[in-house]
């Protein structure tokens, strides 16, 4: 690993490239900023070596663009795209973006915006129950949407006009782009032709990244990578979440030291899981604690929830997880797919190549059954309660938005914790995560503004501390494994 012979005086920048490549996967001239770039190609031959070594992944870097290829082992909705608004991208957005990709990939050096419309209403009509109309306001917010999402990642440049003017009025607006071919193939190379796959799950696992044949037994080499990816693409990693296999693994020094010398990152380890502690913020999606009124909600809303689950007077109805969240994913994206679009011989062919790999998986599984955890289960009007208890005592300092929405402000904070692993959503209630403990014990305070600040904007009106630097043990509020004190 080339971590441990690089100076260590260079360390730090390597181990900030890597980061920015772990977060980003897809590196440009301007995003996800225009120093992003330049150290990445700094660092190209190592990055490259590294990523194939720990997680398998390739990287491809030239002279625009910097792509990494990773390998999914599970599927995660955690981590899904948002327009630059933050603004969750629906059915229709994801349908106007790959269409989009597909247009721009025959396209010249420039489009203007309402071609672009033009030619992905053209394709979308062959796709049964899709359509663009421009004449109907949104489906051209959601086409708009789905543009400045390539806009931020430089895919798209904007040379002349407004988009939210010609989404405001196609027949009065306009907008022309510049288009960067690299970056449009960059964007969207699957492992294997969509048009065979009957489902989702084709695109899993090392078989995906181009194997060949049927499945094999993983290697140790092959779990580790897998562990190691598991620990970068997630904030929490829990026993629970991985196979029987690759258990014994997550508790070897070696795999977790290997991850923290590569991304420079510190692995906070319990009896429960691990966790990558990110104080740069260069890997993690969401910095959590973080200013804003849904991250400083979130973070009281997790405070009440330990102190309820804590309270050995009061004890809260224990229940075991729910099914993967991935499996329900899979099975929405299954419906999903258009069965005219699909070629039938490759497809039955690829069908049959993933019943072999889940009937072997679950082979694996069947000569170890894992014990049963159980979780705190906290009801959803219990839930509402509280944020509306926090609203009413702390609802002066809120975002005016929030102020008017509190059950608005309800959904979107728990959305914020289940994305963080500390929370998961059934049907109700929650499910109390074990690291969610890290944030008990935390003291409120309300900063008063002072008459010379009261016609001056602020971020923030209160702000949230933690009694003790440290993080506490997970076990408190977790399963019924018999750690106490993590690892």
């Amino acid at each position: 690993m080339h971590g441990r012979k690089i100076d260590s005086l260079a360390l730090d920048n390597y181990q900030r490239a890597a980061r920015v490549i772990l977060a980003n996967h897809l590196v440009t001239r301007t995003y996800p900023d225009r120093i992003a770039l330049p150290l990445i190609r700094r660092w190209a031959t190592e990055l490259r070596e590294d990523l194939a070594e720990l997680f398998g992944y390739r990287l491809e870097v030239t002279e625009t663009t910097a792509r990494v290829f990773p390998i999914i082992d599970r599927l995660d909705a955690g981590k899904p795209a948002r327009t630059p608004a933050d603004r969750l991208f629906d059915r229709r957005r994801y349908a106007y973006l790959a269409l989009s990709i597909a247009a721009l990939g025959r396209a010249g050096d420039q489009i203007t915006l309402s071609e672009l419309a033009d030619q992905v209403a053209a394709y979308a009509g062959r796709v049964e129950g899709l359509e663009l109309s421009t004449d109907r306001a949104a489906d051209r917010d959601a086409f708009v949407d789905a543009v400045g999402w390539l806009t931020h990642r430089g895919a798209l440049t904007l040379a002349d006009g407004d988009a939210g003017g010609w989404a405001s009025d196609p027949e009065a607006g306009e907008a022309l782009y510049d288009i960067d071919r690299p970056v449009v193939f960059a964007l969207f190379r699957p492992p294997r032709a969509l048009q065979h796959l009957h489902s989702v799950r084709g695109l899993l696992t090392e078989d995906a990244a181009g194997a060949t044949g049927p499945a094999h037994a993983p290697t140790v080499a092959d779990l580790a990578r897998r562990v190691r990816r598991t620990l970068v693409e997630r904030p929490v990693v829990y026993l629970d979440d991985l196979a029987p296999a690759e258990r014994p693994v997550l508790a070897q020094d070696r795999i977790i030291a290997d991850v923290e010398l590569f991304t420079g990152l510190k692995a906070e380890r319990r009896a429960e899981g691990v966790a990558l502690i990110d104080t740069s913020g260069r890997l993690s999606d969401i910095r959590f604690p973080s200013t804003g009124t849904l991250a400083q909600v979130g973070l009281l809303l997790a405070g009440e929830i330990a102190d309820r689950v804590l309270d050995i007077d009061n004890p809260v109805a224990r229940r075991t997880a729910a099914p993967d969240p991935g499996e329900a994913l899979a099975a929405q994206l299954d419906g999903a797919i258009p069965e005219s679009t699909v070629f039938a011989p490759l497809a039955e062919l690829r069908a049959l190549e993933d019943f072999s790999a889940q009937s072997d998986s679950a082979f694996e599984d069947d000569q170890e059954a894992p014990v049963e955890t159980t979780y705190p289960l906290l009801d959803s009007a219990w839930v509402c309660e509280t944020v509306q208890a926090l609203a009413d005592r702390y609802g002066a300092t809120f975002a005016a938005q929030w102020q008017a929405d509190v059950p608005g402000l309800t959904t979107e904070v728990v959305a914020l914790l289940e994305r963080l692993r500390l929370v998961r959503a059934v049907e109700d209630g929650l499910l109390i995560m074990p690291a969610l403990a890290r944030y008990r014990g935390a003291v409120v305070t309300v900063r008063t503004k002072r008459t010379e600040e009261l016609f001056v904007t602020a971020a923030d009106t209160y702000t949230k501390e933690r009694q003790s630097a440290e993080p506490t043990g997970w076990v408190d509020i977790a399963s019924d494994s018999t750690g106490t004190e993590g690892n």
